[in-house]
């Protein structure tokens, strides 16, 4: 991890599952960042299909490592497991059918880094566990984003106030589509978010309910006003897929513990870190073991000896090579 605070490595997550056809695209675009110190992590989540084959031709690039999970955890989780296994200063998600603009990396890393930003007087710091006066290091960067629906459809997504939706559904009016949220999944956050807060949910409406945690324990969020990534919808993507769509079973229950956090802030004032919990988690194969680490975050004693355990064997893999 770089020691220099202005020139952070950003860690760039891109977890996939069965999306042979289209990941060497996100690939491609998140590795033309114009921001110079990355380092692109895909967590495969125990594809069934061609997935490590249409990944190979990255394998001899320093700053690219592919991940293999043992077993098929879910996104959620294969977010979480990126996380636990790399350790730059500050981490973004990208979905395997998202194309970042070739600066949005760029300009988020200048908001997380100014030194510039203050509590301005006149709002009500109190209300965030800020002194009104001081200076702030922002925790996440957001970005507007467009996108593209199975029907050919284009839609920008700028409604800012939309991240309060859980909070104000009475502010909601006027969205375009189910949802219309500004990103909190494509962000770019500060390490020691997750130190603070935690990982995600185990659940598909994992990053509503970390865009929740962020905003309510008072974290300080940024959002550049310019399309930096087109999300692209297709028939199999997790909301437009029957099984896991906005009113699916799978979601409405989902909504409920998340609305179910909301109502605990609202009476206590804080939402509890999630830490993280991943039992099976195991690793089948790395293209680049000596770049597996540890992050620092909340997690239960069975997933630290886990990840312990895929450090030494991955360690003792790469050793026996040589």
């Amino acid at each position: 991890m770089t020691s220099d605070p202005l020139a952070p490595r950003v860690d760039i997550i891109i977890p996939t599952y069965n999306r042979a056809h289209l990941i060497a695209g996100a690939i491609r675009a998140a590795l033309d960042q114009s921001w110079w110190n990355i380092r692109l992590t895909v967590v495969d989540d125990a594809s069934t299909d061609a997935t490590q084959e249409a990944v190979r031709p990255f394998f001899n690039d320093p700053r690219f490592n592919y991940i293999k999970l043992a077993n098929n955890l879910g996104t959620a989780q294969a977010k979480n497991a990126g996380l636990l296994l790399t350790d730059g200063a500050a981490v973004t998600f990208h979905d395997s059918d998202d194309i970042p603009h070739r600066d949005k990396i760029l300009h988020q890393v200048r908001v997380l880094t100014a030194q510039d930003i203050g509590a301005d007087e006149c709002l009500n710091w109190k209300l965030a566990n800020k002194v009104a006066g001081s200076r702030l290091d922002v925790s996440a960067a957001l970005t507007h984003h467009e996108l593209i629906l199975p029907d050919g459809r284009r839609v920008e997504i700028r409604r800012d106030i939309s991240l309060l939706d859980d909070v104000f559904p009475n502010l909601q009016m006027g969205a375009q589509v189910p949802g219309e949220w500004t990103h909190i999944n494509s962000g770019l956050f500060r390490t020691d978010v997750f130190k603070r807060l935690g990982g995600f949910e185990d659940c598909i409406e994992e990053d509503r309910e970390f865009r929740n945690r962020l905003i309510l324990n008072g974290e300080i969020i940024w959002i550049v006003p310019e399309l930096l990534l087109t999300k692209i919808e297709t028939p199999d993507s997790l909301t437009q897929s029957a099984v896991s769509d906005y009113d699916s079973a799978r979601r409405k229950s989902d909504r409920q513990m998340v609305w179910k956090k909301v109502e605990d802030w609202r009476r206590t004032g804080v939402v509890s870190p999630a830490p993280l919990h991943i039992p099976d988690l195991g690793v089948s194969f790395a293209s680049q073991p000596e770049l597996l680490t540890r992050r620092d975050m909340p997690m239960s004693d069975e997933t630290s000896a886990q990840v312990d355990r895929i450090l030494a064997e991955h360690s003792a893999a790469q050793v026996a090579a040589q």
